[in-house]
């Protein structure tokens, strides 16, 4: 009976595999891939930050012209607001469009011309994305990971690079805009006006009702999502953010209630039944989207200002440990990814770190109760039906697609010729401090696989506030309570209150086995089935064991192995700018550099306390982007005290100037200026 099953297993992914390669026949013989020889990128002539670029350059990256676009502008399932809306919103006092270039490149996120793909000129990484019947905007993959350095007029496109976008600020000045645009009469006669005009809204009721709903939500993304420390450009605390989106959709009746009756939120005013009830009348045991906006404004209405900031601080987690886009080449032939490894690349790792990831850029979680039996019930017994707009079968083909994706090479006929002496000399050095966690790969082997070294942070000496918040934040389990998560050594049983890192693993887990809703019975179950077998059968990344100095995971402490972070091979790093997990030094010659201590004395080379950023512009002796002689965003690693500021700081792995220790626990001598430079240059020629 067991070899029978195995071979109609067989033969069901032999038929699957045959129908989707002839949908594939079927589909490249009517789509004309686009071949624009730039990518559909603009060129700006000089931006706030007195940038410019007259030709753009792409890379030898194993990505096509097409492959390019495909990337760009491919869905994921991200609901930021009524795409209508975004198309006509105007910038507060002023009749310019928000999406206007000038304005998105502020953010800096890659302005486009219209292309077959994406007709209406969006920036890369944002796109038309639909869910039942509406169109929204949303933001893809490429939005954070696709990078772009300036040298002597040349912009040079780093597909699967970091990028350098600041995405809390662009949505603080959203919401500017959403409510600048509800106040303003002539400027709300003229939003919807043209809004009418694209034809998808019937009355001027509808278009005010949605945006008092988009104004409202994307306001209340920004105060969940408050932290202390200042993000600015090429950072993001991703995973505080997901975290928080995922514990605003876990919330049900019984946590609204449990929250509210304690005594910490009264802040002086008692919270009467009454006004219990008030806030949590009409109310599923799991709210839909149009619920929580109404207990939203139950919850604004019924309790004052520091009762309301209590409340947030009881449900939510601060997201204050922003940390570099991380870049894409490479990723699937991880074992384990995420800056402190995370998540696990095997089965379905990738599947559901993606899912995850559209949870935090937006998409719509229609998590609702169900009678009966629900798809989740394949994975754990529910009756939460966990729908929502995230595409899981794109998801899996971008994952698919990353797969050809190589690091970029340094190119000499733009940044100037690797002095190969020098380099040669930097060769041994980088052997002996470096390669032990960092070993080499060839970028262009399609067999070639990346294990994750793990440093613990006690050892490496790096800012611990990303892989604390992974470690330590906890929140109210609501609807999944009383279920069980597997976190490695075991399954645990979710509480009341319970990790954020294991609420978000169930969750994700149980948006993948639910089909997508927008698709047709057949297609919707046949795109399932695929994509669950592929990442069970397909994915080459089998489970294996973390490498390297980590405190491993125990029945006690079942998230130790978090409190870590990785080290990978660096092919390509020169473009990956600033450095260090939380972007806190920005050139790879600073990274050499030891942070200055008290004693240390004064006319010694150190890492910058502050440094600009927002700047593409390159340079190409430190390797690294401008830091100085612009007004950008000022990183700083200490506040007006001297004080240092958590999740900032720029010290640790100082392995080349004698302060940490290797992996053996020898502390090598500090490198001369020479010894720095030749290490860089060959630094240059991974």
């Amino acid at each position: 009976m067991k070899q029978y099953l195995v071979s109609s297993e067989k033969r069901f992914l032999i038929f699957i595999s045959a129908l989707v390669f002839f949908i594939g026949i079927l589909s490249a013989c009517t789509l004309i891939p686009e071949t624009d020889p730039v990518r559909g990128a603009t060129t700006v002539k000089q931006d706030q930050f007195g940038d410019s670029y007259t030709t753009i350059k792409y890379l030898d990256q194993g990505w096509d012209n097409a492959d390019s676009l495909w990337f760009y502008t491919t869905t994921q399932g991200s609901n930021l607001m009524p795409y209508d809306f975004f198309m006509v919103l105007e910038q507060p006092k002023k009749q310019e469009l928000f999406r206007a270039d000038d304005n998105m490149n502020f953010y800096r996120y890659l302005p486009q011309k219209a292309t077959a793909t994406n007709p209406d000129a969006l920036p890369v990484g944002w796109v038309k994305d639909g869910y039942k019947g509406k169109e929204f905007i949303g933001l893809t993959c490429a939005a954070c990971h696709t990078g772009q350095v300036n040298y002597n007029g040349v912009g040079i496109r780093i597909d699967g690079g970091p990028a350098t976008a600041d995405m809390d600020s662009i949505m603080k000045d959203l919401a500017k805009a959403l409510y600048y645009t509800r106040r303003n009469e002539d400027v709300r006669n003229r939003f919807v006006k043209n809004v009418l005009a694209r034809g998808n809204y019937k009355t001027e009721k509808e278009v005010l009702d949605d945006l008092d709903v988009y104004k409202q939500r994307i306001a209340s993304y920004i105060t969940i999502n408050h932290s202390d420390v200042a993000y600015g450009y090429a950072r993001l605390d991703a995973f505080g953010r997901i975290y928080n989106r995922v514990l605003e959709h876990l919330v049900n009746e019984r946590v609204l209630r449990e929250l509210l009756r304690d005594g910490k939120l009264a802040d002086g005013k008692d919270i009467t039944e009454e006004d219990l009830d008030k806030i949590t009348q009409n109310v599923s045991r799991v709210m839909s989207g149009e619920e929580r906006d109404n207990v939203v404004n139950r919850l604004v209405e019924t309790l004052g200002w520091e009762q309301l900031g209590h409340f947030r601080k009881k449900l939510f987690n601060p997201p204050n440990a922003p940390v570099s886009y991380p870049f894409l080449w490479d990723i699937p032939q991880h074992d384990y990814v995420q800056w402190n490894g995370l998540v696990v690349n095997a089965g379905l790792g990738p599947v559901g770190r993606n899912t995850g990831e559209v949870i935090g850029v937006f998409g719509t979680l229609d998590w609702q109760e169900e009678k009966g039996t629900t798809l989740s019930t394949l994975i754990g017994k529910t009756d939460v039906n966990f729908t929502s707009s995230v595409n899981v079968h794109n998801l899996r083909k971008i994952e698919s697609h990353l797969w050809k994706l190589q690091s970029p090479e340094w190119p000499e006929e733009i940044l100037g010729a690797i002095d190969k002496q020098s380099a040669a000399r930097g060769r041994p050095l980088f052997n002996a401090y470096c390669a032990g966690c960092h070993t080499g790969i060839n970028r262009a082997d399609p067999e070639r696989r990346v294990v994750a070294k793990m440093s613990r942070i006690s050892d490496v000496g790096t800012d611990p506030a990303m892989a604390k918040n992974s470690t330590e934040y906890t929140g109210f389990s609501g609807i999944l309570r009383n279920w069980y998560v597997s976190v490695g050594v075991g399954d645990i049983l979710l509480d009341q209150e319970a990790p954020v890192a294991a609420l978000l693993t169930k969750a994700t887990l149980n948006v993948v086995a639910t089909p997508d809703p927008d698709k047709l019975f057949f297609q919707r179950w046949g795109d399932w089935i695929v994509d669950i077998a592929t990442a069970f059968f397909h994915n080459e990344i089998k489970p294996s064991i973390k490498h390297g100095n980590y405190d491993p995971d125990t029945t006690v402490n079942p998230l130790a192995s978090l409190n870590s972070y990785k080290a990978r091979p660096l092919n390509g790093i020169w473009a990956t700018a600033p450095y260090l997990h939380n972007g806190s030094v920005p050139t790879l010659y600073d990274l050499l550099l030891p942070k200055k201590r008290s004693g240390d004395p004064e006319d010694g080379e150190y890492r910058p306390e502050q440094f600009e950023v927002g700047s593409r512009e390159f340079d190409p002796v430190k390797v690294g982007l401008k830091s100085s002689g612009y007004k950008g965003f000022t990183f700083k690693t200490t506040d007006s005290d001297g004080e240092e500021i958590r999740g900032n700081s720029n010290a640790g792995h100082e392995y080349t100037s004698g302060k940490t220790a290797q992996l053996n626990g020898e502390i090598l001598k500090p490198l001369t200026k020479e010894q720095r430079l030749d290490l860089l240059e060959y630094l240059k020629t991974l």
